[in-house]
């Protein structure tokens, strides 16, 4: 940022991006003192404002220390300068917040800061033990947030009057909690305690505190409720294995693994191999669930995870947190307090009704939590950290749009159905919501729309334009169509592989007007132009428009959505599909087929009746899976036998030879599995062991993709490639496709911030529904620009 050199002059600078609620003024407030310079800083519904007088270099010299150590929760987006000629006072001071337009960005919840941390174990601190302590630097935003400006008032602390020490703190520029909107202590802030639920009772012993007397109750086999920063969370003793095979009978969750919280990284290290990366996601502010591999020396029960090689940690997000697991040398259970494919309860009332009969206790508080916000899920991948659920901590940061995005005009992006997030276009950023969950769900559903008129409020949204997925029958794209039905307004519907390609070119700065790139987006289920259903597709897209040049040979799913949880049904479509029998007892081959209705199948395929055909690579997952005898019959959670399927080849590391693929076709490239089927039989008849076979799978899948992206490229001339879809988050096959194609020269372009499952479709919705409005806006001025297709859906076969 360059300056004149005059003298002396006063200007006015608009700071926007995260800087309320995270101790900008105070920091702005003791650089500006420091240099000897007047004037003040204020919030107001656009960000900051800081309004100088005094030497120019000097002022120069403050706006350089912002640039290059703000706080840090806070994030500049952009500074402007004019000169101010309105009277300044002679000392720097803060001023009082003032109304106006929400432009401004509410911060994400922080985990523990270090200094409060502290304080919670020192004994002479008046905090010492105290639940509730956080600064500017941590602490509750987003779960407590009414409205902007973010102040007391506009928050749920508001019922809780300040006493005389606190508001001292509140009101000091010189300390850390200055400003810091949850501020509070043993005297005048919330208060936890312990309540029963049903019949149950507390033996209370000595002066023990809420937190003591519920890790007495964990420590004897009791599963607790505990009240979190977004939602609650059930909690039991990690190592007891009665205890947690209840909490899944009780929670109706058969096989979904369970988040573990542990005290510190030393008792992690017991049962993870943690690398720095994991530990540097681990200790962030974000603090999210990390996905680490189980290679430690101990064993937790294996009901934690059943089938999987990976344990999901997080380290204590809250004081309460911290307190309760620092009572334990080994990990809790942590996982969502709801029952299951339900939203986490969030208010008291209804954890009574939802949880009385998991919990026999609940370790509750009496702040209110505003708005339901998941944990942040995370998995390292090719030494990066990836986002697989984005929710705490990361939400509601927004995502800067590319060059040429700037002037887009605010829309709003409704996503998918399953991992539903929505996306507000806002001043040239996307401001992507927080998990919501699977649509499905009604009281999800609810939550989905509860949040929808949080965000408009908070950032004084406006849409010009509604954009959804193309499939008919989401329940995100019917309340889209019926918003814009409402309002009047411009509906834009976008394949959803598109979508996916699109929100990767987004998060990874590629410019509005670059040229396409190669997309390969591999995962469950889309809604195909041709009506079809797709799911292996390789795309040649920008954000204006794109081209299907291959995909994963279509075979049947008979009985549509039934083939998602019962996996054997795609295992007998695809041996069906290779012709792989031959004779009329051949498919007592396999295993998993044995005793299933299989002429009801064959007639169901035969006649098209609620088969649909599908590129899905997820169906393929399934199938080879199933041929494993890997969930074959059921899949308790979406993804379950993908994921144990990985686990497996992950236990053959040795093994480098991969299943050979066809690839035939010219026009539109099929990458056929039916080679593979001949070759896994002949190994099981071998005796070849399974993990073997499934990584063996993974490698001749990974090395089909990279051969036929090569092809592609070559033909096309293309240097850039985009990877998206669910099945990316697969570590072995995308290290495999990114390091194969990273070895032939392209440019891969991978998600880090968004999601590549559902979770990041509102991202991509957001860019091509911008990109088409302003490229119609200029085809209106008479300029050159074709716009996005928005034809009418087809209907499922």
């Amino acid at each position: 940022m360059s300056f004149a050199t005059e003298p002396s002059q006063a200007l006015e600078f608009r700071v926007r991006g995260r800087v309320q609620g995270v101790g900008f003024r105070p920091t702005v407030w003791r650089m500006a003192r420091e240099l000897g310079l007047a004037g003040e800083v204020l919030n107001d519904g656009e960000g900051v404002l800081v309004r100088v007088s005094g030497d120019q270099s000097r002022i120069a010299a403050l706006f350089r220390r912002i640039e290059r150590d703000p706080p840090p929760l806070a994030h500049i987006d952009s500074i402007e300068r004019r000169r101010y000629s309105g009277r300044l006072p002679q000392e720097f001071r803060i001023a009082e917040s003032i109304g106006g337009p929400a432009r401004t960005q509410v911060a994400p919840d922080a985990a523990l800061c270090g200094a409060c941390a502290a304080e919670l174990r020192d004994p002479d601190e008046r905090r010492y033990r105290y639940p509730f302590t956080n600064c500017t630097h941590c602490g509750p935003r987003l779960s407590i947030v009414k409205a902007i400006p973010y102040d007391r008032a506009t928050t749920t602390m508001a019922p809780f009057a300040l006493c005389a020490a606190c508001e001292a703190e509140y009101n000091d520029p010189t300390d850390r909690r200055f400003h810091a909107e949850a501020v509070a202590c043993p005297s005048c802030g919330p208060t936890a305690s312990v309540a029963p639920f049903g019949q149950a009772k507390i033996s209370r012993a000595g002066d023990a505190d809420a937190v003591e007397i519920a890790a007495r109750l964990i420590t004897r086999g009791d599963i607790i409720a505990v009240k979190g920063l977004g939602g609650y969370h059930l909690a039991c003793d990690a190592t007891n294995p009665e205890a947690v095979a209840r909490l899944r009978r009780l929670k109706r969750r058969d096989a979904k693994p369970f988040a573990l919280m542990a005290r510190d990284l030393d008792v992690m290290r017991r049962y993870c191999a943690i690398d720095a990366v994991e530990e540097r996601e681990l200790t962030s502010v974000k603090a999210p669930i990390v996905l680490i591999r189980a290679t430690g020396p101990e064993r937790l029960p294996e009901a934690i995870a059943p089938g999987l090689d990976t344990l999901g940690f997080m380290l204590p997000t809250t004081p309460l947190h911290l307190l309760l697991v620092e009572q334990f040398k080994h990990p809790l259970v942590m996982t969502s307090g709801n029952i299951s494919d339900e939203p986490a309860v969030v208010d008291d009332a209804e954890a009574y009704r939802q949880l009385a009969d998991i919990a026999s206790f609940a370790l509750t508080h009496d702040r209110a939590i505003a708005n339901r916000v998941d944990d942040s899920v995370v998995r390292v991948m090719s030494g990066r950290p990836r986002v697989l659920r984005r929710a705490r901590g990361y939400a509601p940061a927004p995502l800067l749009l590319p060059s040429g995005f700037e002037n887009a005009p605010d829309l709003l992006a409704m996503g998918g159905e399953l991992k539903a997030t929505f996306c507000l276009v806002k001043d040239g950023q996307a401001i992507l919501s927080q998990h919501q969950g699977d649509l499905e769900n009604a009281a999800t559903l609810d939550d989905y729309k509860k949040n929808l008129a949080l965000y408009r409020s908070l950032f004084d949204h406006a849409p010009s334009a509604i954009v959804v997925d193309r499939h008919p029958e989401y329940l995100s794209s019917k309340r889209g169509r019926a918003e814009a039905d409402t309002r009047a307004l411009p509906l834009i519907d976008v394949q959803h592989h598109h979508a996916h390609v699109a929100a990767c070119l987004a998060e990874n700065g590629r410019p509005l007007y670059a040229p396409p790139a190669l997309g390969i987006v591999l995962d469950g289920l889309g809604f195909g132009d041709d009506g079809a259903i797709w799911g292996g597709e390789f795309l040649l897209a920008d954000y204006n428009d794109y081209e299907r040049l291959a995909r994963l040979r279509p075979v049947a799913m008979p009985g549509g959505a039934q083939a998602v949880r019962e996996p054997w049904r795609n295992l007998y479509a695809h041996l069906k599909a290779a012709d792989a029998f031959t004779t009329p007892s051949a498919a007592g081959d396999w295993t998993a087929l044995n005793g299933k209705p299989l002429a009801t199948i064959d007639r169901m395929i035969a006649q098209g009746l609620n088969s649909p055909l599908a590129s899905s690579c997820g169906r393929l997952f399934d199938a080879v899976a199933a041929a494993l005898g890997v969930c074959a019959d059921r899949q308790a959670y979406e993804g379950e036998a993908a994921a144990r399927l990985e686990a497996l080849a992950a236990a053959a590391p040795n093994e480098e030879r991969g299943y050979a693929f066809e690839i035939s076709g010219s026009e539109l490239i099929d990458i056929d599995a039916a080679p593979m089927w001949g070759a896994i039989l002949d190994d099981l008849r071998q005796g070849v062991s399974a993990p073997t076979i499934a990584r063996r799978f993974h490698l001749g899948l990974a090395q089909s993709i990279t051969e036929v992206a090569m092809r592609l490229a070559a033909a096309r001339r293309l240097e850039t490639v985009a990877l998206s879809g669910g099945c990316f988050q697969n570590r072995l096959l995308f290290e495999r496709v990114c390091d194969s194609l990273c070895e032939a020269g392209f440019t891969v372009l991978t998600h880090a911030d968004a999601p590549a499952n559902d979770g990041g479709l509102s991202l991509g919705q957001a860019a091509i529904g911008a990109a088409h409005l302003m490229r119609t806006d200029m085809t209106r001025d008479g300029k050159d620009g074709a716009c996005v297709s928005a034809s009418p859906a087809a209907s499922f076969a």
